[in-house]
């Protein structure tokens, strides 16, 4: 074998393993489009919604001894003439909704 062989495999090896490092440390969240569009179709059953958001950075949001990383966002709608405002917490790694409330 010769040196040009060895060093081409030497950085190839480390480059793969940097690679799969960092693709194992980097936790891999839902994208916030796909969360709200979740939550703007549980919605929907009940009726129609006329507004949403939602935060693109993630938060730390602690329930009881747990802490979840989560996006929060909100929903307008409108319910027998009324404009009801709904305020939601949802986990960022699986778009579970963990928290729900009228505002």
């Amino acid at each position: 074998m010769n040196t040009r062989s060895f060093f081409f495999g030497l950085a190839t090896g480390i480059a793969a393993a940097v690679f799969i490092q960092k693709s194992v440390s980097t936790p891999m969240y839902k994208q916030p489009e796909s969360v709200l569009h979740k939550v703007k179709t549980l919605f929907k059953k009940e009726g129609p919604i006329s507004g949403s958001w939602i935060e693109m950075k993630t938060q730390d949001y602690a329930k009881g001894p747990v802490v979840y990383t989560v996006y929060k966002g909100g929903i307008t709608r409108l319910d027998d003439n009324d404009t009801q405002q709904w305020e939601f917490i949802a986990d960022a790694k699986t778009g579970v909704i963990l928290d729900l409330y009228l505002i």
